[in-house]
């Protein structure tokens, strides 16, 4: 959910496995500071109805920032926060829509090289966990 106040809005992007319930501590620090907070929950995740074998492509599964950073104010200060492969979510975000987002908190997170684009991430990020799993 998200709050009210001034300051930065912040939006929390929760790893593999988890949910928008796994900032439950964070969010009323961040708040009783002053700033408008909003945890989400990717698709497939936490309290989101679809299933795993309904998101097709790391874009869908990313859906739920990217429509929340498109829907942002002009001028509002978006810091994005991403834990674990939540990193890659908000490096995705701050790809498509690089004026919307202030500034970007990779936590313990996976993080693209920079100036690599994010389809090229993906793909070898892909291959490596299918030989892993080979």
């Amino acid at each position: 959910g998200s709050g009210g106040g001034g300051g930065d809005h912040f939006i929390l992007v929760h790893g593999l496995g988890h949910g928008a319930w796994c900032w439950y501590k964070l969010v009323p620090m961040l708040r009783a500071a002053g700033h408008r907070v909003t945890a989400l929950d990717m698709a497939a995740s936490g309290a989101h109805p679809a299933r795993m074998d309904e998101v097709p492509s790391f874009e869908e599964y990313s859906r739920p920032l990217l429509d929340a950073v498109a829907a942002a104010p002009v001028g509002e200060r978006l810091v994005l926060v991403g834990h674990s492969l939540g990193g890659l979510n908000i490096a995705l975000a701050m790809e498509r829509l690089p004026r919307k987002v202030a500034a970007a908190v990779f936590l313990d997170a996976c993080m693209p090289c920079v100036g690599r684009h994010m389809g090229v991430t993906m793909e070898e990020g892909s291959k490596t966990v299918r030989s892993k799993l080979s």
